[in-house]
């Protein structure tokens, strides 16, 4: 079995600081239908709370968070 994942929509948030990292994802995953995969790549970071704490809350998965220096990328499955 493999551990890649099927990527849906890529973002490249780069150079933004927070909050618009998870705004822009927010925004982006409402236009997405559930079981697609978002992967968000950032240098924010505050990305490390922020995304893991808004997907609790709005009832999305982080799938895989691989971290870099300076950019990390999440991997989110939208849920509902």
């Amino acid at each position: 079995m493999s551990d890649e994942i099927k990527v849906d929509v890529e973002m490249d948030l780069k150079g933004l600081a927070c909050p618009m990292p998870v705004i822009k994802v927010s925004q982006q995953i409402k236009k997405m239908t559930t079981g697609q995969i978002l992967a968000a790549e950032t240098t924010d970071p505050g990305a490390h709370t922020d995304f893991p704490a808004w997907a609790k809350t709005s009832g999305n998965e982080i799938l895989k968070i691989e971290k870099g220096d300076p950019e990390s990328k999440f991997f989110i499955k939208k849920l509902k």
